[in-house]
């Protein structure tokens, strides 16, 4: 088989789903997304399971996996939503693989839907807002090295997470999650001084307030290349 006839498995592994979809090589959809809910407890064994019963009875040839921890190699190092303790050191790309018969490629959830919405030019940075906040930096379109900036404090004892993650937006409300946000995008800009600001996941639609030209809300949906995008780097660190 041509690699332009290549089928591509694409898994987002998500604090409250588990999505699938297939793609060819190009990025385009070919089956549409089906999701579960991801299991709790969502042990390693759990979450494949998950996986097998999304794609039972789907033709693919390769398989593409955004996790939201720090990954190295394919292997989980840390995953703060879903469990660490369950998790560190779970070599997931090769799990699967020897599940589902076939190679598999794993990096960190916010780096993969980031692979599917840079331009490609100059410091550009993926930020996910769900669970918990999720980030990727990439210059000239390269993937740089991931960086768990959800974990490092942003308001006197807060953490990105502990401050505008899911509890924080259930807790305090919309109102002031919002300004929360308007904070955190003005301490990024500061900090990083990026050329083009993407924002995603399942809360950054009750962002409201105008945002700078330079900042573009994106959806599961346009990032969805992102696990063909995946398999056309040369090498995944």
């Amino acid at each position: 088989m041509s690699l332009k006839q290549q089928k591509i498995l694409s898994i987002d592994i998500g604090g409250s789903h588990v999505k699938s979809s297939i793609l060819d090589t190009n990025g385009r959809l070919l089956e549409e997304y089906k999701k579960l809910d991801t299991p709790s407890p969502t042990t390693p064994e759990a979450v494949i399971q998950t996986i097998e019963a999304l794609c039972k009875g789907l033709i693919f040839d390769k398989i593409a996996v955004g996790f939201p921890g720090y990954i190295r190699n394919g292997v989980v190092m840390t995953a703060p939503n879903l469990g660490t303790k369950l998790w560190t050191k779970v070599d997931l790309s090769s799990l699967l693989t020897s599940k589902l018969g076939k190679p598999a490629r794993v990096i960190n959830d916010a780096d993969m839907l980031g692979l599917g919405v840079i331009g490609g030019k100059g410091l550009e940075m993926m930020i996910t807002l769900g669970t918990g906040f999720g980030t990727a930096l990439f210059l000239d379109g390269l993937l740089l090295p991931h960086l768990e900036l959800a974990h490092h404090p942003i308001s006197k004892n807060k953490t990105y997470d502990k401050y505008i993650g899911d509890k924080a937006l259930k807790k305090h409300g919309k109102k002031k999650w919002r300004k929360r946000m308007t904070n955190v995008i003005r301490v990024l800009k500061t900090v990083f001084n990026y050329d083009t600001l993407y924002i995603g996941g399942g809360n950054a639609k009750y962002i409201k307030d105008e945002l700078d030209p330079n900042i573009v809300k994106v959806t599961n949906l346009e990032g969805i290349d992102g696990g063909a995008a995946l398999w056309k780097l040369k090498a995944v660190i």
